[in-house]
């Protein structure tokens, strides 16, 4: 059933996008602009995360009520991208508790208001099959774990390497100064990184074990298999290169984004293909 029609879940998330905008406007005029900055209070910190839980509750309840219609579960490629930008704000928000997370919430919380509306333009959504088998729930809830949490890596990946350009420019800007230091967010980004691949490889032994129980035919390795595989392989040579010969700066950056890619091909591509292109569900 289409989003539109769900009229409660509807307005939850339309709620959510609208919060999601203005408090973006808000840390960009008091984190980022030069015209409007100004000092912000203990106070001031504490009422903006109390506003970005209520955001998020608000984002969660609504986005329950357009996956799951009368005992179904729907799903599409907006709604998927729409649950990523909320492990991704929940994730910088939990941060924020014990780091300095100032200067990406602008990013962060646009980014999530535009996910929260791609329900909207792209209504279009499927029945999940086997919803009602528990081996076939774990690997569901595990994969989409896993992609949301890869999708926050990459994106954070991507900010690290503006971030690292930006500091040897000659002059520092406010919106440079509000930034976490690099260290605690390449720390932050193994950390992502590192519960996102425990994720993924529950999500793919999972679909190898109960494939024949809940299908009735033994794993064939389409292409998502296949994609999903070689993204396993590309986060476990990362993550053992980091432990192992200490991968930072640039290479690790590099893998996170080869990794994600793969990954991406691996569902969302297909089904943007089959539900916006070719006009498949």
């Amino acid at each position: 059933m289409p989003i539109v029609n769900q009229l409660p879940s509807s307005g939850l998330l339309a709620s959510a996008g609208t919060l999601y905008l203005m408090l973006g406007l808000h840390f960009w005029r008091s984190r980022w602009s030069e015209k409007f900055a100004a000092p912000t209070s203990v106070r001031t910190a504490r009422v903006e995360r109390v506003l970005i839980g209520l955001t998020l509750f608000l984002h969660a309840t609504g986005l329950q009520g357009a996956l799951f219609d009368a005992g179904d579960m729907q799903f599409s490629f907006a709604l998927a991208l729409c649950l990523m930008a909320w492990l991704a704000v929940l994730i910088y928000w939990l941060e924020s508790f014990q780091a300095r997370m100032d200067g990406v919430q602008p990013i962060v919380l646009s980014t999530a208001a535009l996910a929260v509306f791609l329900p909207f333009l792209f209504p279009n959504t499927h029945p999940v099959a086997h919803i009602g088998a528990l081996g076939f729930r774990l690997h569901f809830l595990a994969a989409m774990l896993a992609y949301g949490l890869f999708a926050l890596a990459a994106a954070h990946a991507l900010f690290m390497r503006l971030v690292e350009k930006r500091l040897h420019h000659p002059t520092r800007s406010r919106r440079m100064k509000s930034m976490p230091p690099l260290l605690a967010m390449e720390a932050l980004l193994f950390r992502i990184l590192t519960i996102a691949f425990a994720l993924l490889t529950v999500a793919l032994g999972s679909g190898l074990f109960y494939s024949e129980h809940v299908f009735g035919k033994a794993l064939t390795f389409e292409h998502k298999t296949v994609f999903g595989i070689i993204a396993w392989i590309i986060f476990a040579i990362l993550l053992l290169g980091r432990r192992i010969y200490g991968w930072r700066g640039r290479r690790a950056l590099n893998w996170t984004l080869a990794g994600f890619t793969t990954l991406l091909l691996a569902y969302i591509g297909s089904r943007f293909v089959l539900e916006v292109l070719l006009q498949r569900v």
